[in-house]
């Protein structure tokens, strides 16, 4: 199967200033207080502790990396991941989004970082050493927010100066990487999906504590129909027992409501029974 024409690769690199130093004297006093025979471990100091600026380019930059992951598939263990060409404009859209977001925040650090230095001389107490901070004008390079997409490689793309043995040999190799990295996202697929199916399954058979009604969090609901929206985009095998099981999710939850669930037994039977049952069909 070639994925050449209705996927990409997709590359994310982001990079953001730790705010970390190891503090080889305060490592050195706790050993000697403890009385330990060799260092024993280290105390690394959090540079702005409880400084929210540096904290909320650190948020951006988790969100991120977790959207990219649920919105890809595994390719390669260099870090790229296979993203389907029906997926681009959504993904590239929001991309755009968390861009802005990772540069509106680093740029609000950036801009208050001196003051944010001599308030820590406040804050860390006698830990604070000026020279720890790097200089004002070397800390917005801390900062970076890269992507690159690039072509899925063919099964015979093989453009090198050799002869015909050492090429059908290379394209025999790369032809089982291929199939191997096909196998992974499916497994990643089907993967995705068992992990929602029993954590509904879970939940919904929870009993209610001291006659409380159960507690469902809304997105026990949303994230399942998110996820049958994104494998419609993303079944890159074509493969139509998950295309099935998909659409038997989406039937049992598309006209669901969470309040019904909370309050309903029946209605939270009825769809955990129905949940247990593509469990069962599909043989995760």
């Amino acid at each position: 199967m070639s994925i050449a024409n209705s996927s990409m690769l997709v590359g994310l690199s982001i990079s953001v200033w730790s705010g970390r130093k190891l503090d080889k004297q305060v490592s050195q006093e706790v050993d000697s207080a403890k009385a330990t025979k060799t260092r024993a471990g280290n105390y690394n100091k959090n540079l702005f502790a409880g400084v929210d600026e540096l904290e909320a380019v650190r948020r951006v930059g988790g969100k991120l990396r977790n959207w990219h992951q649920d919105q890809t598939l595994p390719w390669s263990d260099s870090g790229d991941r296979l993203l389907t060409m029906a997926n681009f404009m959504d993904y590239k859209r929001q991309l755009s989004i968390f861009d802005q977001e990772f540069k509106d925040a680093a740029g609000v650090f950036c801009a208050k970082y001196t003051g944010l230095i001599a308030a820590q001389a406040f804050t860390m107490g006698a830990l604070f050493k000026r020279d720890e901070y790097p200089d004002v004008s070397e800390i917005a390079n801390k900062f970076e927010l890269r992507y690159t997409f690039s072509p899925v490689p063919e099964v015979g793309d093989w453009r090198v100066d050799a002869d015909a043995a050492v090429r059908s040999e290379l394209e025999v190799q790369y032809k089982k990487v291929y199939n191997d990295r096909l196998d992974m996202m499916a497994k990643d697929m089907w993967g995705r999906l068992h992990t929602c199916l029993t954590h509904m399954a879970d939940r919904l058979a929870e009993a209610p504590a001291n006659g409380q009604k159960p507690i469902f969090r809304d997105t026990m609901l949303t994230n399942a129909l998110d996820l049958c929206g994104l494998l419609t985009k993303m079944n890159i095998t074509n493969d139509p027992r998950l295309e099935e099981a998909r659409k038997s999710l989406e039937s049992s939850i598309c006209n669901v409501d969470i309040k019904d669930l909370r309050k309903d037994e029946g209605a939270r039977l009825e769809v955990k029974t129905q949940v247990e049952d593509i469990l069962k069909r599909f043989s995760f």
